[in-house]
């Protein structure tokens, strides 16, 4: 499995706890029988003991071992409700709102890692984007120095030179239509996620236009956003407005962009919006077989995962190791 040598070997001198928040979906249960097999990861399950227990039976998922949580059981919700209250009572929100609010998997799964009884989270298995985020953002908030919460996928397919060929895009599931400074933000977080992924970042803002080729609102934000990005990143090189085939392809490169060290070699690629995003990497992902891991959502002061609902057991486990191993 690419690059996860590096990421269990970190676990394993250092293990963590993920809250899954779905415990009962058999994608869940999957990842979850796999990770108890080993000893570098453990998993914290959430919903009933008695209808997981009979998931995983059922599913035929061997989950011996597993800490199980039920939110409404869990000797610590009085404490938890309060810190949310404390948290979010200049927004109107009231003890006994706080305590409902307690009783949902995703608020209570971040609640976890906020107060430090959880190293990180993992959801999404069945509902959206937003309801993972919206809990962060209450709970957890961003980083200092963030504005926002964005994401980054990591695609990755095998060369014919045996090693493999591995890229990054962003932002495809978050930000709808991010600002110039908020791709700037982007541009950041995204270069310092796929270094950890062993890529060395050239990076290419993505346009319909290649350095004035065309004109408009999309590209004039974009060709913007990639020279505010190189003044805050020096040392990463960053070329833009590029148009894909002239950001990878050394041919189509020579022509359109012959004085640009980053075109036609482009490995870390920041979308105009999400549509261009999620389109994007979807494509790369059914049609380029590429094997896609994200979203990884990125700006945060904790680490909080988002599933697509789509995804397989393998991609939950991938997942589950992809977080902690961010933490």
């Amino acid at each position: 499995m690419f690059g996860f040598g590096a990421m269990i070997d970190k676990l394993k001198r250092n293990p963590k706890r993920i809250v899954l928040t779905e415990g009962t979906d058999p994608r869940i249960l999957e990842a979850a029988s796999r990770l108890l097999a080993s000893n570098f990861l453990k998993p914290v399950l959430l919903g009933n003991e008695e209808k997981i227990l009979k998931a995983a039976e059922d599913a035929g998922y061997n989950i011996r071992g597993a800490e199980i949580i039920e939110p409404k059981k869990y000797e610590k919700l009085d404490e938890m409700a309060h810190e949310f209250y404390e948290l979010r009572k200049s927004k109107g929100v009231t003890l006994e709102k706080a305590q409902t609010t307690m009783l949902e998997y995703n608020y209570f799964g971040t609640m976890l890692v906020k107060m430090g009884f959880a190293d990180c989270l993992l959801g999404g298995a069945t509902y959206s984007t937003a309801d993972t985020v919206r809990p962060a953002l209450q709970i957890i908030k961003t980083k200092p120095g963030n504005s926002i919460v964005s994401s980054c996928f990591i695609l990755v397919r095998p060369s014919a030179t045996g090693e493999n060929e591995v890229l990054a895009m962003a932002d495809c599931a978050i930000n709808i239509n991010p600002s110039e400074d908020e791709l700037v933000e982007i541009c950041g977080e995204t270069v310092n996620c796929a270094k950890l992924f062993g890529v060395d970042p050239k990076v290419a803002f993505l346009s319909y236009s290649t350095l004035h080729s065309g004109h408009g609102e999309s590209v004039d934000k974009m060709r913007n956003a990639a020279e505010k990005a190189r003044a805050a990143y020096p040392d990463i090189p960053i070329e833009g407005e590029l148009q894909f085939d002239t950001a990878v392809s050394p041919r189509v490169a020579r022509q359109k962009a012959p004085d640009s060290t980053v075109a036609g070699y482009a490995n870390t690629f920041i979308f105009p919006d999400i549509n261009a995003g999620n389109i994007g990497y979807k494509i790369a992902q059914r049609v380029g077989n590429f094997e896609a891991y994200g979203p990884i959502l990125l700006g945060l002061n904790a680490q909080v995962n988002d599933l697509s609902r789509g995804c397989n057991g393998t991609e939950v486990y991938s997942m589950a190791i992809i977080t902690a191993a961010l933490v």
